[in-house]
């Protein structure tokens, strides 16, 4: 995947966030669903404002369910009827508890998650889907939704992970002889097999919640059967810390698995979706996007520096301002002066309002954009590319070397990052059936 002095260029997700509202809004699949039927009629204001559940004194109401559920309908390509609807009811419910539960956390530790944190996620996100501003406003007016259960989803998404941080501390950031033992552990079972794996983790918490949780995953396995995006699926209703990765686990070896997911994983062909598997603690589904030898994968890698000169307002190919032409014009120029990548940082800094950044490691055949894929594939070691114009900017790249290696076995920086999610997992979990064990919960949907 590429990182993040490509993101201008490839259009990728800038949070999760950008991920949901892409799939809703520039995806068909969804599109055509919603489309498809006829939206039922919208709750009754007497009746939104009914009491759902009473959480240590907080009010859910029934319009808060109604608007979550909604929203899940919409991401995932359901019809929006009232029997959907329904259907989704008990775990839009129990989802928005534990949510409210983590808010609470969230307000005693005093962490907060910034409105315009969010403001400026949703103009990344309609730049980057080349929407004109209010777009997404619009839209999903027009699905008979509003933005602001969404938004109130992320930002406990977002501050949850904050309280997760803090409590670890300094235990949060693996030290140099975890990744190294990890290495080594790795290194030990070359050969033998790992899988690229998304989970969906629907949380039972009381035995009796056990059949509707049953049911759920069903429904939602039917889905995403049918076409629905994983990704959009796992933000909206997944209970693993990985949901605001869209439920990616990345490469992952057998011992980092439920015991109880390592043999579906074994039978799975890649490219399927699991069964609901009963694991401790909940449920979970499993996509398998891959299968591979443990440090048996060869792949080219390219080390990038790039110059990017953001625009101020999103461009319009058709009419552009006199700033993004003076942009255009300004590095087309500077291509002409780059002769080499040492070159790059100090001729960026004599731009006003440049960006400069490199980029080391990046898998080639990972770049989803397949223009700008090939153009790191064949651009000439050290020689800039031409100016490459992208809705929020225009950038000039330079190839520093690319060659072909062994990828198999992952790097220390990724092997870091599977360290760090594996605590904050197992840290969420405990954490949010302490909250559930502690709290005073009044349910009456």
């Amino acid at each position: 995947m590429p990182t993040d002095c490509l993101r201008s260029l490839t259009f990728r997700r800038a949070g999760q966030l950008t991920l949901v509202l892409a799939a809703l809004f520039g995806g068909a699949g969804a599109a055509s669903a919603q489309t498809a039927a006829p939206l039922p009629r919208i709750m009754s204001a007497a009746d939104a404002s009914r009491i759902a559940a009473v959480v240590n004194g907080d009010v859910i109401s029934y319009g808060d369910i109604d608007a979550r559920r909604r929203l899940f309908a919409v991401s995932v390509g359901l019809p929006m009827s009232p029997d959907v609807l329904d259907r989704l009811t008990a775990q839009v419910t129990r989802s928005l508890i534990d949510e409210r539960l983590r808010l609470q956390e969230m307000q005693r530790r005093k962490v907060v998650v910034q409105d315009a944190e969010i403001a400026e996620a949703i103009i990344g996100i309609e730049r980057r889907n080349n929407m004109p501003p209010g777009t997404l406003k619009r839209q999903l007016a027009g699905a008979g939704l509003n933005l602001r259960s969404m938004i109130d989803q992320y930002r406990v998404q977002i501050g949850w992970t904050r309280v997760l941080h803090d409590t670890l501390g300094p235990a949060a950031e693996p030290s140099p002889s975890d990744v190294a033992e990890r290495e080594a552990r790795l290194k030990a079972v070359i050969g033998q097999t790992e899988y690229e794996v998304g989970e969906i983790f629907i949380p039972i918490a009381e035995p009796n919640q056990a059949a509707e949780a049953q049911r759920f995953a069903d429904l939602v396995i039917q889905q995403l059967r049918a076409g629905a995006p994983f990704p959009v699926v796992a933000a909206q209703f997944s209970q693993a810390q990985t949901a605001l990765q869209g439920g990616d686990l990345g490469w992952v070896q057998a011992p980092q698995l439920d015991d109880e997911v390592v043999p579906v994983v074994n039978q799975m062909p890649v490219g399927a979706v699991s069964n609901p598997v009963r694991v401790p603690g909940g449920v979970s589904i499993v996509a398998l996007r891959g299968r591979r030898e443990i440090g048996k994968e060869m792949a080219m890698v390219a080390s990038i520096r790039q110059v990017l000169l953001p625009f101020a307002s999103a461009l319009n190919p058709n009419a552009p301002t006199d700033e993004q032409r003076k942009a255009i014009d300004t590095l087309r120029t500077l291509s002409g002066t780059l002769h080499a990548c040492d070159g790059m940082e100090a001729a960026a800094a004599k731009v006003p309002g440049a960006k400069y950044s490199a980029t080391p490691d990046v898998r080639v055949e990972g770049i989803g954009n397949p223009a700008l894929r090939q153009l790191v594939a064949t651009l000439p070691i050290e020689r800039a590319s031409e100016a490459l114009i992208a809705q929020d900017g225009v950038a000039v790249m330079m190839v520093c070397s690319r060659d072909t290696r062994n990828v198999g076995l992952p790097s220390k920086k990724e092997l870091e990052s599977q360290l760090f999610v594996e605590r904050m997992e197992l840290l969420s979990r405990q954490l949010i059936r302490s909250l559930q064990r502690r709290a005073v919960i009044d349910q009456r949907a």
